[in-house]
């Protein structure tokens, strides 16, 4: 197991003990203290074990060396994992929008949320500082080895404290206030769902994306053929075509060299292009150089 997947694991490893005494800590605070709000706050955190167990699995999976099958490698393993994560999170803020208007509703009926007691408002601020703590140590982690998986997981950790910010103003709110302020709590439920909404879909598409083949981004291409070109022996450019799989770019491309040099020449002219560009985006980028020889420029080609 290389250095990168340990390093997320051990991260994925720490939220997910830390979201197990969190789920059940909030379970317990909201049936004693009469929280409907808790309740539904352990929800949003047994979904976070659920995302760490699921971000284990395929990390075992996407830090496997390339094989057989996969060529190309596993890091698809882990953009996936870092798709179901964003639908977890998309399903979690729609459940949570459902359960507050219901209480919502209920209001207009006259039945009003019962006042819940101190221990869901301790739990609640306890579960703040924890997932605060663990979104900073994770998305620092994340970053470090550039997992787009383990990023995801920092964010549902963020948004597990938000959920818990919101837990605890309607909480607090309906402690204080009592009666008919107890519709704090869904209300500010509500306002926290579509941060996790926006959280979901920041994350969701750019690994539909990556699993739909797109290419890399027009910056990332253009600083691509800026190295390749550096080289002068490369006269023309042309069928560049990029995507990413999991953390690592896959590139193709055509360069036109002069036609009078030789195979072995042309050979270390490629070579030392794959070079310059793994020095860029990493030793595991999969790179498939096509060399031509140099004729009149037609219009697929890309003047260097």
């Amino acid at each position: 197991m290389d250095k990168r997947t340990q390093k997320a694991q051990k991260a994925t490893i720490i939220g997910f003990i830390a979201n197990a005494f969190l789920t059940a800590a909030k379970f317990a605070a909201g049936i004693l203290g009469n929280s409907a709000a808790m309740v539904a706050d352990a929800v949003h955190s047994l979904s976070d074990f659920i995302s760490d167990l699921v971000v284990l699995i395929f990390l075992h999976f996407s830090g496997k060396e390339c094989d057989e099958n996969h060529p190309y490698g596993h890091g698809k393993f882990e953009t996936l994992a870092t798709l179901i994560i964003s639908v977890l999170l998309f399903v979690i803020a729609l459940g949570m929008v459902w359960s507050s208007w219901q209480q919502i509703l209920h209001a207009f009926k006259g039945t009003f949320p019962e006042t819940p007691k101190n221990i869901a408002a301790i739990v609640a601020l306890v579960s703040i500082l924890v997932k605060e703590i663990l979104y900073k140590y994770t998305t620092k982690v994340a970053k470090e080895i550039k997992s787009p998986a383990v990023m995801a997981n920092a964010w549902h950790h963020r948004s597990d404290a938000l959920s818990s910010v919101g837990t605890l103003i309607g909480i607090t709110g309906a402690l204080i206030l009592g009666g008919k302020w107890t519709l704090l709590d869904p209300i500010a439920a509500i306002f926290v769902s579509y941060y996790i909404f926006k959280v979901s879909i920041q994350l969701g598409l750019p690994s539909v994306n990556e699993l739909l083949e797109k290419s890399l981004s027009k910056e990332t291409e253009e600083e691509i053929l800026n190295i390749i070109c550096s080289s002068p022996e490369v006269k023309y450019t042309h069928q560049l075509r990029t995507r990413q799989i999991g953390n690592v770019y896959a590139i193709d491309i055509h360069i036109k060299l002069d036609p009078h040099l030789n195979v072995v020449d042309s050979h270390d002219i490629a070579t030392s292009i794959e070079n310059r560009l793994r020095a860029q985006y990493g030793c595991d980028t999969v790179i498939n150089i096509h060399v031509e020889p140099y004729y009149p420029l037609n219009h697929y080609d890309t003047f260097c």
